[in-house]
């Protein structure tokens, strides 16, 4: 009875001195204004102050927003701060309403070991075999979420089959049509893949540098494990096969964020059993058919490109239609941290003459931390429709990186 009775006390305690909700205060420090921002609190920061693990995070005039708790225990919601201005939110006891999920990834079987991951402005995949070593895109001209709703077009059975059938009686024709009339390679009003990768880094993948400045590009993914599958945050982390490189057996582990309502993705790299320093490189490919419009800024650190698509997967006699479709792609790394060099590289990949690269020294046992993203200019969702556009873009998202949030929260 004693021991109940302590309890009891203990509990009663406990609530008294519990708050009624928790502030928190979102900082700006830099004269850009800041929407949809996600940001990153400890649970037990509100649910040692409120007492209880049910609670909703609401803006200064009390609306609700979407959050969610990571595997680590950390709280995320979505926050907009003027410039150089304060924002509050507050943590108050509830239950979270069922908000639509904004970002996806998983592993799609229909097409072997592609794996793809997306949010309500971009969409990416990378591969699991082949000579594709890149980051490959999808353009989105939409805010749902697309890649289950492409692939489960892409490899319908059914209408593959119907596609042999009409080839196999002379009607080719009529499969093309039928082809083109399910392929996410055409453009039906929400997006498209246009966008080739090749042995490339893609839409800003990384690679060492060998002592002659080549690149030792990475092989296929080998592994992966899903870190983050929210509401607001999806989060997947590749391990790559061992390689040998200036005398080290290494591999390569890469951690990529996307979160919702953002251009970018976030990548965290780091390189095992090195035991010297490594250059590493990151950045985009260049197509021969726009060799030159590319922007490079190492001092503000951003790189971008603007690619133009690859009519070639079509066949010649609808090359020019859909080439209009395809419209411009904007690809692009942002760098938290000062860099070695930046510039142009040729490169003999065929499609691709070269690469805008990024270089950073990495210490063993570093992990490197940096950013690419894409945009397309027939997302009128996103208004990018240049490379001057897309430039500002980047330097906006370079300034975010380097002046990140200050997040403050107390009971009250």
């Amino acid at each position: 009875m004693i021991k109940k009775s302590l309890l009891l006390f203990a509990f009663a305690a406990t609530s008294a001195f519990a708050a009624n909700r928790v502030t928190i205060t979102v900082q700006n420090p830099i004269n850009t204004a800041r929407k949809f921002e996600i940001v990153e609190v400890p649970m037990a920061s509100i649910t040692k102050t409120l007492g209880m693990d049910d609670f909703i995070i609401t803006d200064a005039d009390g609306r609700e927003v979407p959050l969610q708790v990571t595997c680590n225990n950390t709280v995320l919601f979505q926050a907009s701060v003027g410039k150089k201005k304060k924002s509050t939110y507050y943590a108050i006891k509830g239950t979270p309403s069922q908000y639509e999920c904004r970002v996806m990834g998983r592993l799609f079987k229909e097409r072997e070991d592609e794996f793809g991951w997306e949010n309500d402005r971009v969409a990416y995949r990378v591969f699991g075999h082949g000579a594709a070593v890149g980051y490959d895109v999808f353009n989105k001209s939409t805010s749902t979420l697309m890649l289950d709703f492409w692939y489960a077009s892409e490899q319908d059975q059914e209408m593959r089959s119907l596609c042999k059938k009409l080839t196999a009686r002379g009607q080719a024709d009529l499969a093309d049509q039928v082809y083109n009339a399910f392929s996410y390679h055409i453009d039906h009003g929400q997006g498209m893949d246009c966008y080739t990768v090749g042995h490339t880094l893609g839409a800003g993948a990384n690679a060492l540098v060998n002592a002659d400045g080549s690149l030792c590009m990475p092989h296929c993914y080998s592994s992966y494990e899903i870190m983050e599958d929210g509401l607001l945050r999806f989060a997947v982390k590749f391990t790559y096969p061992k390689v040998d490189f200036n005398g080290m057996k290494i591999f390569e582990t890469r951690t990529i964020t996307i979160d919702a309502g953002t251009s970018f993705c976030k990548v965290d790299v780091r390189y095992h059993l090195v035991s010297d320093p490594v250059m590493m490189a990151s950045g985009v490919v260049v197509h021969k058919n726009n060799p030159t419009a590319f922007v490079i800024n190492k001092e503000a650190g951003y790189l971008g490109y603007e690619d133009l698509g690859d009519a070639s997967v079509y066949k010649e006699k609808y090359r020019k239609v859909f080439e209009k479709q395809m419209g411009k792609i904007y690809v692009g790394t942002v760098y938290p941290k000062p860099l070695a060099d930046m510039k142009y590289v040729e490169y003999n990949g065929g499609f691709a003459i070269g690469h805008v690269l990024a270089y950073s020294q990495l210490k063993p046992f570093e992990d490197y931390t940096y950013y690419f993203g894409s945009a397309w200019n027939k997302n009128e969702e996103t208004d990018i429709k240049s490379l001057k556009d897309w430039e500002e873009l980047l330097s906006n998202q370079a300034t975010l990186v380097r002046n990140p949030l200050k997040v403050t929260v107390k009971a009250k």
